[in-house]
């Protein structure tokens, strides 16, 4: 009887330094909470979406994503949150705010990882490897990292079947969360720009105070021939209808008046990734429609 007693005595505490004692060091028993959208969707594709417990609010890819408990705004942030979550592990691509945040994190005892970013396609392979190198996936991370090559190789073939004859002025059009302001995104040489480019089109060049904040005379005057809203500023409009006529000089512009305005998800401009051919494809799309060229 008390053989059974102690191996049974055994198997608990056996169980209890799996559970708790060794809490984190298992992959698959990792607490993750992700702060970067661009995290999250490789987190995904490397197949370790499951180890999240906890995103910013602006990570809503895959649809996965969405099912996950946020912890607030990437640019907003409340350490409380998140360390209420209980997480073995915080990753994030230094692009989270306030600034306190990441120190009051660290100090809480909390495990901070920070990765690279994704701003250009190199980094964005870059990124990938280094996750996948992290998490122990090297050659899931090679096997997505092949897959995206191919795919914007694919999408640089689509843009030269199009037969393309103009170059369209294009504008995107951003509703900062955290500011709770719109702003415009292009012209600043980051992934949505190059992503115009390599469709097609050509990013406007836009000049206002701050570079960010949305002035009805500089839209106006940058008079774009196509804009492109990201999901909740267009969405919280309603209908294109009223993005023309509600925000500061969309109808005095080409784009306004001949109603090409168009609606994109932000994950997909804010940085590059596994879907980036995929992406370009859709902006080409937008700017140089099929029917159109024929």
């Amino acid at each position: 009887m008390k053989k059974i007693i102690y191996a049974a005595s055994f198997l608990l505490l056996l169980t209890a330094c799996g559970r708790f004692g060794n809490k984190g060091k298992q992959g698959s028993e990792q607490r993750i909470v992700c702060l970067s959208k661009q995290l999250t969707e490789m987190m995904f594709a490397l197949g370790k979406g499951n180890l999240l417990v906890g995103v910013d609010l602006s990570s809503t890819y895959p649809d996965s994503a969405k099912l996950i408990k946020t912890v607030g705004y990437h640019r907003a942030l409340s350490a409380e949150g998140i360390i209420s979550m209980e997480p073995d592990l915080v990753i994030h691509s230094n692009d989270i705010g306030p600034e306190p945040v990441n120190g009051q994190l660290i100090n809480a005892g909390l495990k901070v990882k920070t990765f690279g970013g994704a701003n250009t396609i190199d980094s964005a392979k870059l990124l990938l490897k280094e996750l996948g190198q992290y998490f122990g996936v090297e050659k899931k991370a090679d096997s997505v990292i092949s897959k995206m090559e191919k795919d914007i190789i694919a999408a640089q073939i689509a843009v030269v079947k199009r037969n393309i004859k103009d170059t369209p002025s294009v504008m995107v059009i951003h509703f900062g969360r955290a500011s709770n302001i719109y702003f415009v995104m292009s012209g600043r040489k980051g992934p949505a720009d190059k992503m115009i480019s390599m469709a097609g089109g050509k990013a406007v060049q836009y000049d206002a105070k701050g570079a960010r904040q949305l002035s009805a005379e500089a839209v106006a005057e940058a008079n774009p021939d196509i804009i492109i809203a990201t999901d909740y500023g267009y969405d919280q409009m309603g209908s294109m209808e009223k993005f023309i006529t509600d925000v500061p000089g969309v109808s005095l512009t080409n784009a306004g008046k001949n109603k090409k305005i168009f609606r994109f998800e932000e994950h997909d401009l804010i940085y590059f990734g596994p879907r980036t051919g995929e992406n370009i494809l859709k902006m080409l799309d937008i700017i140089h429609p099929a029917n159109a060229a024929k």
